[in-house]
């Protein structure tokens, strides 16, 4: 294993205040150099096992100069652990070197279902295996063109949580090894058995960064989204954890007792947790289902006035529950002070959040677009628990920034204003707050490890 593929993270619990310098946001130099230093040494997110879900398919995953065919080759459970049932290629033709499988004009990626795949130049033809069977002329070549030279180069794969991660690095750590504690952290929760809902993808006027920075902590809330304020407190924190990071609300008394997504709202807990729901449902579709959803709209009719907002959590989730098993929806047991532990969302280094709970989750992941640090490809997929064979069929979806939940539009219309600001000749750099926005701090702690430069610097 070699030193990069298996860089220190950060360690610190309890971050000072720091300036984060700018040139990990607008350096062409900077974006250039993580293609080698950053992107081909870490695991990265690729795909979800249920996209594959025959011999046969594939998809492929794009980051900068770098394209992965991703197939699955024999049958059986993967979802954690790929066990040789998937495997990953580099997708070029080692002929010539042609892409081997084209990414269609405006899809986020290919994919499909093929026993074999046949370059376009030369028809050359390889098998699920990665072995070329078809070479035009083959004898010309004489002895020396053997399967070592033909077959196609692997890129290390492993699944967990229902997620494909690829990694380019031949000395890569195992990819348990690379996403804990965030695995054992989130395991109870059982994200193999969620399904998307939607997924959308687009491309932004800003640094990657930017773009994942903007839900990595609850401190914008206030600004961004006060709506939100009318429903309780937002208040949050951000906690480095290795080479990942969590956020989550702060715990206290009355409705900010429960850490995780599923919360309360303030006041008389019936109503605003009913009202936020709706809210939530209608301006952004994620975070929630239908069945929490409808269950909070009887809260203020089937609860008594003055129901503590213990008892109004309980019967919520419960009833929640007790409904989706009766339409063959199980949520996970989950102890509540592992709940309350797991946070809101993890931030999975460098590129993915996972905002997680007992029966929906919404994922966002940053990728670079070519090498501009000014402009970023934004994912967004929300996933949920369904009755076996009403799984939502849904594939990766283009949409125009503009065309996203609104409350999402809210959160976007932060980031080219961001991006723009940073490259003033007077700014000095970043404040994050060193609690609320630890998790952005971590972020920078660890990318300065891997690229050698970008260090936060005490304020």
């Amino acid at each position: 294993m070699n030193e990069l593929s298996k860089v220190e993270a950060t360690t610190e619990t309890t971050p000072e205040p720091v300036v984060i310098p700018v040139e990990a946001y607008i350096s062409e130099d900077y974006a250039r150099a993580e293609r080698d230093k950053l992107w081909r040494k870490c695991w990265l997110q690729a795909g979800r096992v249920e996209d594959l879900p025959e011999v046969g398919s594939y998809i492929t995953y794009e980051i900068l100069d770098d394209s992965v065919l991703i197939v699955r080759v024999a049958e059986g459970e993967a979802a954690n652990g790929a066990d040789g049932k998937i495997k990953a290629y580099r997708n070029v033709c080692t002929h010539r070197g042609r892409r081997l499988v084209d990414t269609p004009k405006g899809e986020r990626n290919a994919h499909g279902k093929r026993m074999n795949f046949v370059c376009g130049f030369h028809a050359w033809t390889f098998e699920l295996d990665g072995k070329a069977s078809y070479i035009q002329s083959k004898e010309d070549w004489g002895p020396k063109l053997c399967d070592d030279v033909t077959r196609l180069g692997e890129v290390n794969i492993d699944t967990w949580g229902g997620f494909v991660w690829i990694n380019l690095d031949p000395d890569a750590e195992p990819l348990r090894d690379y996403l804990e504690p965030a695995a054992t952290m989130l395991d109870p929760f059982q994200l193999q058995n969620m399904r998307p809902r939607w997924r959308n993808w687009t491309v932004f006027d800003c640094n990657w960064k930017v773009a994942l920075e903007a839900f990595n902590e609850t401190y914008h809330v206030p600004g961004t989204h006060p709506e939100f304020t009318e429903f309780g407190d937002f208040t949050g924190w951000g906690r480095p954890q290795g080479k990942h990071s969590h956020i989550g609300y702060d715990t206290g008394e009355g409705p900010k007792e429960n850490a995780s997504k599923l919360r309360l709202g303030a006041g008389d807990p019936r109503t605003t947790t009913a009202m936020m729901q709706k809210y939530t449902w209608e301006g952004v579709n994620t975070n929630t289902t239908k069945t929490l959803v409808d269950v909070a709209q009887t809260l203020p009719e089937v609860l008594p006035e003055g129901t503590s907002a213990a008892e109004v959590l309980r019967y919520w989730l419960e009833t929640s529950r007790k409904i989706d098993a009766e339409r063959g929806v199980v949520w996970p047991e989950v102890d509540p002070a592992h709940v309350a532990a797991s946070g809101t969302s993890w931030q999975i280094f460098p590129n993915q959040q996972i905002g997680h709970a007992v029966n929906n989750m919404l994922c966002y992941q940053a990728r670079p677009y070519g090498c501009d640090p000014d402009k970023c490809i934004f994912e967004v997929a929300v996933y949920e628990l369904y009755p076996e064979g009403e799984e939502a069929d849904t594939q990766w979806q283009y949409a125009d920034p503009a065309d996203f939940p609104h409350v999402l539009l809210q959160d976007f219309s932060n980031m080219a204003a961001v991006q723009k600001g940073m490259k003033m000749g007077s700014y000095a750099g970043n404040v994050p707050n060193p609690k609320a926005e630890g998790a952005v701090i971590s972020l920078h702690r660890n990318l300065a490890r891997y690229m050698g430069t970008g260090d936060p610097k005490d304020l």
